[in-house]
């Protein structure tokens, strides 16, 4: 993209009241960003969504001088773009009809042919929601997936801290630029990310983090991924906008139930209740539900001596089930006198082992 194809975008960006849904009508009436600067305004104001308020901040010169600013920042801290019709644009946000035009990037981020799950909650999370992200992180860190959150506080850097122990790509989505990082005390990992996947943002370096900017961000945390899954949530929350916004664009959402008398857990039980997300209490079940398959090149062979290769868990499921054929998860946790979530990461790693199988109707096999 050229400097000045660059400058239009960026300048195109900042004008209130276009908005990324009109920039885009925009864009395809005029072809690229420069022509629409060109364009008489009477044939703007055909566009639908376009008005006259919005013709007379285009031809401000006040949003170029800060557009030129912004690509200065830009090329003295070496930051990537991508516009939202490039190929590393994240395919799946690139069919929301809001998705941001561009997007700012850091660290080392790669989307192509890579499942993502964006997980979300309550920043006051509890030893409950510690548990279930740990726990789900390491059952699905052999589909090596890219874990998306937004580095705040509570599910959303534990999520991210297990990520990255499991040496699993990671995204932070900010509610600001990338010339700061809030929290200031999650500092201390963004080099570690930034390593093995990245941040994304859409905000300029002149965004603070304010309270309007972290519920603009939920689109592009629930837009990129193919599943959004919220583990904790009090009635009211922002991971509860994020997962509304993840329905809005046919996507998969999933909440972690809870005990009703657990106030960080309301919010994702009226989920489940109002039928706005399905209910998920372990990785097993979420690779079941999206249809995932196990790539064949991660398993290993199938041998006579794969007994030797399970661990004492793995072997009493395994035993259990090429004695008792096929059985449901929460049978096989029941009968091996084993708690659900541990049933669930065995049985994931044991199918990549290529020791047992998943079947329709949450049941598996034995191979």
């Amino acid at each position: 993209m050229s400097e000045n194809e660059l400058i239009a975008l960026l300048r195109l960006q900042r004008i209130p009241n276009i908005g990324d849904v009109n920039a885009k009508k925009l864009l395809d009436r005029c072809g690229n960003a420069q022509a629409i600067f060109k364009e008489k305004g009477g044939t703007l104001l055909k566009i639908d969504g376009i008005g006259t308020y919005t013709i007379q901040n285009l031809y401000d010169t006040e949003h170029l001088e800060a557009a030129e600013a912004e690509l200065k920042f830009i090329q003295d801290n070496n930051i990537t773009y991508a516009y939202f019709l490039d190929p590393d644009y994240p395919k799946h946000l690139k069919h929301c009809i809001d998705g941001p035009i561009l997007l700012f990037k850091s660290g080392n981020i790669d989307l192509k042919d890579r499942k993502i799950v964006s997980v979300v909650g309550t920043r006051k999370i509890t030893s409950y929601g510690q548990a279930f992200c740990e726990e789900f992180i390491s059952a699905i860190a052999p589909l090596d997936p890219i874990i998306v959150s937004g580095f705040a506080y509570g599910v959303d850097i534990t999520v991210q801290r297990a990520a990255m122990e499991h040496n699993l790509q990671t995204i932070g989505c900010l509610a600001h630029g990338l010339n700061q990082i809030y929290p200031k005390v999650h500092k201390k990992y963004v080099a570690q990310i930034e390593k093995n996947g990245g941040f994304l943002t859409e905000f300029w370096s002149t965004s603070n983090p304010d309270r309007e900017n972290f519920l603009k961000r939920n689109r592009i945390i629930a837009g990129m991924s193919e599943a959004t899954i919220v583990v904790e949530s009090a009635e009211k929350g922002g991971s509860l906008v994020t997962a509304d916004i993840a329905n809005s664009y046919n996507r998969d959402v999933f909440a972690v139930p809870g005990r009703t008398t657990d106030k960080y857990s309301v919010g994702c039980n009226n989920l489940i209740k109002q039928q706005k997300a399905q209910m998920l209490t372990s990785a097993a079940e979420l690779v079941y539900l999206m249809g995932w398959q196990v790539d064949e090149q991660q398993k290993g062979p199938v041998q006579k001596q794969l007994f030797v290769e399970l661990d004492e868990t793995e072997q009493s499921i395994y035993s259990y089930l090429q004695l008792n054929g096929k059985q449901l998860l929460d049978t096989v946790a029941l009968e091996c006198k084993l708690p659900i979530f541990k049933v669930s990461a065995t049985l994931l790693n044991m199918e990549m082992k290529g020791a047992i199988r998943p079947l329709p109707g949450k049941l598996f096999e034995a191979i």
